[in-house]
């Protein structure tokens, strides 16, 4: 076809035969293994697929295995990655198109064990809350075994019993629930590849148990990891997805948190005014006075914590004006006990502090954050140390920073 671009041409040959974005993944690694010639990694996955068809990449190495699974010249395909890309806006994506292929929670037998009823599912809803509860004091690698344990015994008690629908649907939550909570201690642990894995086998237990809510807050915090580790453009469209998950209705605390994330991943994405506009929006959705109720997961969300994330977005773009102030009055009242998030949040104002060329403060606030260590079990505040370290070298010669530095040299 004269003019149809690569991501047409894939899309319309894909569709033909009745293939899904997974197939044709799958179809090509099948083609790569048996050409070993092309010296190319049969690794292919669904994302790699949509982001030909979505124009934000080109399969060029992957043209001639394009060719024999799609049963078409290499010269057409060729032809048609010259043609150039049009504007048009590229369809929404959906929280189907981040789930992992096949059903992790087929039964592991033929017919199920013991039946379990509703005490069962209570006492497990239980431990989950004790968990995250948990995480809010113990981090990262002195966290990551039992919340691993905990997972793996909920998926057993899933995939070995007998339950009522009912039931089902409940362990089904627990388990989303505990996805998100090993994802998000795997993540603090710099695991992120076991993170992203495990928050995608939640986000496939929230969708099978129909609590659109709940996937959003698996999606939208997978795209909290992306934004911060791999592609922030991924991101964004994970952090809409979840937003579409849970609808307009969703209990207000949920909604706030995920437009938070939406938030955050246009930041990363240096997009800031669209960045400005969903922090607005969290905070208009967290005032919403309807009265629905809210999940568990959504205890800690408050006015407070989307201050902190305006903070962090304003110190990200720079406005350190509008961070500082924001920052400190939420620091005032901060609940000591929770070490880690005090660190984060210390790290954002020393950097805020050093964008507003007020060194003296910003070592001071970072003396304190780097006090707060949490002795090397989380990554996160690893991280933000080497990025307020670094923040500071521009002084290195005021004695204070000076100081700061000899006390603790930049890794």
């Amino acid at each position: 076809m004269t003019g149809e671009t690569i991501q047409a041409m894939i899309r319309r040959l894909r569709k033909a035969r009745g293939w899904s974005q997974d197939r044709l993944a799958e179809k090509l690694n099948e083609v790569a293994r048996d050409h070993p010639t092309l010296g190319l990694n049969a690794s292919l996955g669904r994302q790699d697929v949509y982001r030909w068809e979505a124009a934000k990449r080109k399969p060029r190495e992957w043209l001639p295995v394009l060719a024999t699974a799609l049963g078409v010249p290499r010269e057409e395909l060729e032809a048609a990655t010259a043609v150039e890309e049009v504007t048009a806006p590229s369809e929404p994506r959906t929280v189907d198109d981040f789930l992992p292929p096949g059903d992790p929670f087929a039964p592991l037998v033929d017919a199920p064990g013991r039946r379990i009823g509703q005490s069962t599912v209570v006492h497990l809803a239980n431990r989950v809350h004790g968990l995250r509860l948990a995480d809010d004091v113990v981090y990262g690698r002195d966290l990551i075994g039992r919340a691993r344990r905990d997972l793996r015994s909920a998926m057993d008690l899933y995939r070995t019993t007998s339950h009522t629908e009912a039931a089902g649907r409940e362990l089904l939550r627990a388990i989303a629930e505990l996805a998100q909570i090993v994802g998000w201690v795997a993540s603090d642990a710099g695991e992120y590849a076991e993170a992203e894995k495990v928050y995608r086998l939640g986000l496939s237990a929230a969708q099978k148990a129909g609590d659109g809510t709940l996937a959003g807050q698996l999606l939208g915090t997978l795209a909290y990891q992306v934004a911060n580790q791999g592609d922030p453009r991924e991101a964004v469209d994970m952090a809409a997805a979840a937003v579409d998950a849970a609808g307009p209705d969703a209990p207000p605390r949920a909604r706030a948190l995920f437009l938070d994330r939406v938030a955050w991943a246009h930041t990363r994405a240096d997009r800031p005014q669209e960045a400005i506009r969903a922090l607005g929006q969290a905070h208009e959705a967290l005032a919403d006075e309807r009265g629905a109720d809210e999940p568990d997961w959504t205890y800690w969300v408050s006015v407070e914590e989307l201050e902190v994330m305006d903070a962090r977005v304003y110190t990200e773009l720079h406005r350190p004006l509008r961070a500082v102030p924001l920052l400190s009055r939420v620091l005032d009242r901060y609940n000591t006990t929770h070490a880690r998030e005090l660190a984060l949040y210390l790290s954002w104002l020393a950097v805020a502090y050093a964008d507003a060329n007020e060194p003296e403060e910003a070592a001071a606030t970072a003396e304190r954050m780097l006090a707060l260590s949490t002795g090397g079990a989380s990554e996160r505040t690893a991280d933000r140390a080497r990025v307020v370290l670094e923040s500071l070298q521009p002084f290195r010669k005021v004695p204070e920073v000076a100081a700061l530095l000899g006390a603790y040299p930049a890794p």
